[in-house]
């Protein structure tokens, strides 16, 4: 176990960020945090990083206290807010970061990891928003740490970039590195995760694989080609929503089996029906919608 949470609870005034979390960091393996605005992962990452203590709980990172400057050059860190000097170069800020580890990856191993080998000696004032972002990422990777908190980290890159930084985690991941992401791309979820926590008010509302994740969602998704129009299929009881497409019209359902029968009753000409889990997103949706539903029902 290379980082954990226990019971954890964080106040922020009258706000429970976090109410009595658990959460496991594993050696190589990509954990996924997800959760809408206010659902508790920052906090979460801030106290596993040590940059905000706990209230309540046990806080572990590497067998230590996280805000411990000696524990903490064990990490790698890639935060949403990057404020670097402009007047360094690319190779100039590589080359500081990896000063403060005791062993570090040589700096044309970074450069090249992080796709930055070309813009070496630019400043960092010069560079892209997608750029500054993958100087970012090359300081968290730089000292070889065990593990790696990466927030958002694909934010500003362009999809061929985004692909690349998906390929370096797996990588990392491939050779032992404990991974934590957070990001509002849920198909990054989906792509990168071996372990997904879903969060939502200050609690971990649900953790799996993705597959397992998917599996816990009511629903279903159904796509069929029909001469009913969407609009009256979305009327119909259990259908979350019915869209028409290029290949007929997709249908989110709770309870695919009643609809299904609904619509070969009302559709002798359905045809190239296909019916499959929801995809993470969706999941994701519903679990948040039926955790703020239960919520309510015991308010």
């Amino acid at each position: 176990m290379l980082a954990c949470l226990r019971g954890a609870q964080k106040r922020y005034g009258a706000v429970q960020a976090l109410a009595g979390v658990d959460l496991d960091v594993r050696a190589g393996e990509v954990l996924a945090v997800l959760g809408a605005n206010g659902a508790g992962k920052t906090t979460a990452l801030g106290l596993l990083t040590g940059r905000l203590t706990a209230d309540g709980g046990e806080v572990e990172l590497l067998g230590g206290d996280p805000t411990d400057p000696a524990i903490r050059r064990g990490i790698g860190v890639m935060l949403q807010e990057g404020n670097l000097p402009d007047t360094l170069r690319v190779a100039e800020h590589v080359r500081l970061y990896s000063s403060y580890y005791p062993d570090p990856r040589p700096l044309a191993e970074s450069l090249a990891l992080a796709g930055l080998t070309e813009i070496a000696q630019r400043p960092y004032s010069a560079l892209s928003g997608g750029q500054q972002r993958r100087v970012q990422f090359a300081l968290a990777i730089c000292g070889r740490a065990p593990l790696l908190f990466v927030d958002e980290p694909t934010v500003g890159l362009d999809v061929e970039s985004r692909r690349n930084f998906w390929a370096v985690l797996r990588q990392l991941r491939d050779e032992g590195t404990g991974i934590v992401l957070t990001t509002h791309y849920l198909e990054e979820a989906d792509a990168l995760a071996d372990r997904v926590a879903l969060m939502a008010a200050g609690q971990v509302l649900a953790e799996d694989t993705p597959t397992g994740i998917k599996s816990r969602a009511a629903g279903k998704r159904l796509r069929a080609r029909t001469h009913l129009a969407s609009e009256l299929i979305a009327s119909w009881p259990d259908v979350r929503s019915a869209v028409a497409t290029d290949s007929g019209v997709e249908v989110v359902s709770n309870h695919a089996e009643s609809v299904l029968r609904r619509w070969f009753a009302a559709d002798e000409t359905l045809a190239d029906l296909e019916v499959r889990p929801l995809s993470l997103e969706e999941a994701f949706l519903s679990l948040t919608a039926a955790q703020a539903s239960s919520v309510e029902e015991t308010a």
